[in-house]
């Protein structure tokens, strides 16, 4: 693997000076006009910035035959998907639900049995509970098949999903989907659970209408923002601003102790102080260990995580989540050492595209494998592991410059019949093909993502933010860095230094700890999953993070990338 080339984002001067006159710092105003904000309105956190739910398509309609149904007491069934996306939708769903006085529940494929979305099998089995209407969440635009088996059944079905649809839809009774044609909503990077929190503001606009909460308490679905905070971090979708306000909106609650037990007691079991909490918490501690549950088992412990209002239960379900996520980073590291070996025959500079496959991949985490290979090799990688009647079950993840869904969707096209199922998104999918079809798939793959990317593209370059002026590199900047919201399309800031290394060691056998100095300062530095020693002098790139040790309070950089300085 490449050192990759480690540039400066651009920065209009204009819009910098416009933001700090309008009261930005500095450094963070810099920051942010890297990232496209032009004014400080743009950085509106309030509720009232949120883009209205009549906007969304089919959110009208859902709220129409959903208050008809609670109002006639029939069943609803939430289907839920098997990430942390899917079960903060559903927790979601099933807590505004019961708090409009519906009867409703939940069901959640078996990732390794029935795949993904609303599959008749799933039909099948959700027709054993005797629902009146069953809802979506997470999934279901491509669920053409599995919404007529519901409705030969009598059972009606309302779509909630944010993934990209195909040429057909399904024929629901209601859709809610940012992305299908002809939605105005301005926010096309709503996760599945931002996709159910507006229906269920609808709803209760609905409801409010009827005069439902006349002679009881109108529930308060603010609430139940740090799910969609949580949903919305861990699914890695776009931070636009419509999003970064649902996250920042959350994360007040969860700082300010109102949090449901579930979330609560998921950054407990990972060591993270809610009144500190941040996106990162959310995207890197709080997230993965619920996603364990649908990689390794079922992810009704984690819903039921979410859903319980008892913190000990809640607490005793997150302990659960741990040690399955324990269990799943180490299925992770030796599907590691296994897709290095197979890397070792194959010289990834001569090709666009990975695909691998080794008989004994676990199914659950390929997803991962697939994203830590993308990472390191900066091509798109679709990981392999086997499923049930010679069939392979494949997980993708994607660089910037190859929209993996369409690309797909071309192999599918080039040859019919070679991908049974795929779906997701620029950055993600899935798919299932025979396991005869391999290498066929591999050779496809290569033509049309080689057609479809320029050389350059495949170069892995760096971006960031530049220098930071000595007087900016201390705790209180760290501090700020940290209670802002960033992710996918809103990177966290990573500067670029000179620095001399004074002192390096291996602490916990992976990792490196460094003493740096620059311009007469000595700093404290990490670099994690990395044994390898750093020369004399370095160019690196950093991030600024608080370290808490004991109870104090320090600053540390995290060097993610470096040169050596000439």
């Amino acid at each position: 693997m490449s050192s990759p080339r480690i540039i400066d984002r651009k920065v209009s001067l204009r819009t910098h000076d416009q933001l700090v006159r309008e009261g930005v710092h500095p450094v963070l105003a810099r920051i942010f006009a890297a990232r496209g904000v032009r004014a400080r309105s743009e950085l509106d956190d309030a509720l009232a910035a949120l883009a209205p739910p009549e906007a969304l398509l089919g959110a009208d309609r859902a709220a129409l035959l959903l208050a008809d149904a609670i109002a006639a007491k029939k069943r609803l069934l939430i289907v839920a998907d098997y990430d942390c996306d899917g079960a903060t939708a559903c927790a979601l769903g099933l807590r505004a639900l019961k708090g409009f006085g519906a009867e409703a529940g939940f069901i959640v494929p078996d990732r390794f049995r029935f795949g993904y979305g609303l599959t008749p099998e799933i039909v099948a089995q959700a027709a054993l509970r005797r629902p009146d209407i069953i809802i979506t969440v997470d999934n279901g635009i491509a669920s053409i098949e599995g919404v007529d088996a519901a409705k030969r059944l009598g059972i009606g079905v309302v779509i909630t999903d944010h993934h990209l649809p195909g040429a057909e839809l399904p024929r629901a009774a209601a859709i809610v989907n940012p992305n299908q044609r002809g939605c105005g909503f301005p926010s096309k990077n709503l996760a599945g659970v931002g996709v159910m929190f507006y229906v269920m503001l609808a709803l209760r606009a609905e409801l409010r209408r009827r005069g439902a909460f006349d002679k009881r308490i109108e529930p308060n679905l603010a609430d139940l923002l740090d799910l969609v905070a949580l949903g919305t971090v861990a699914d890695v979708v776009r931070l636009d601003q419509n999003n970064r306000v649902l996250v920042a909106q959350g994360l007040k609650r969860i700082r300010g102790g109102r949090v449901q037990p579930g979330v609560r007691a998921l950054l407990a079991v990972a060591g993270r102080d809610p009144a500190r909490a941040t996106s990162f918490d959310l995207g890197f501690m709080a997230g993965p260990r619920l996603n364990a549950a649908g990689r390794l088992e079922d992810m009704s412990v984690g819903i039921e995580c979410l859903v319980s209002d008892d913190y000990g239960k809640a607490l005793n379900l997150a302990r659960r989540l741990d040690d399955l996520n324990r269990e799943r980073r180490s299925i992770e590291a030796d599907m590691q050492v296994q897709a290095d070996a197979l890397l070792e025959t194959i010289d990834v500079r001569d090709s666009c595209t990975i695909a691998l496959f080794d008989p004994a991949w676990h199914q659950g985490v390929i997803g991962i494998l697939a994203g830590r290979l993308k990472d390191r090799h900066h091509r798109p990688v679709v990981a392999f592991a086997r499923g049930e009647g010679g069939e392979l079950k494949g997980s993708g993840r994607s660089i910037a410059g190859v929209h993996l869904r369409d690309a797909l969707d071309l192999v599918a096209r080039r040859e019919p019949g070679l991908i049974a199922r795929f779906g997701g998104h620029a950055a993600a999918a899935g798919l299932s093909l025979r396991e005869r079809d391999f290498e066929r798939f591999s050779a496809l793959f290569e033509e049309v993502v080689r057609g479809l990317i320029e050389p350059e593209e495949l170069e892995h370059v760096v971006e960031t933010d530049g220098a930071l002026e000595s007087a900016y590199l201390s705790l209180d900047m760290a501090r700020l860095l940290e209670s802002q919201i960033w992710g996918q399309g809103f990177a966290q800031p990573l500067f670029c230094d000179e620095f001399e290394v004074v002192n390096q060691r291996v602490v916990g056998e992976r990792h490196l700890k460094l003493r740096l100095t620059r311009a007469g300062r000595t700093i404290e530095a990490m670099r994690f999953q990395s044994r390898d020693s750093l020369p004399a002098k370095v160019r690196a790139a950093y991030r600024l993070t608080v370290n808490e040790f004991n109870g104090a309070q320090s600053l540390q950089l995290v060097i993610e990338y470096w040169q050596e300085a000439p």
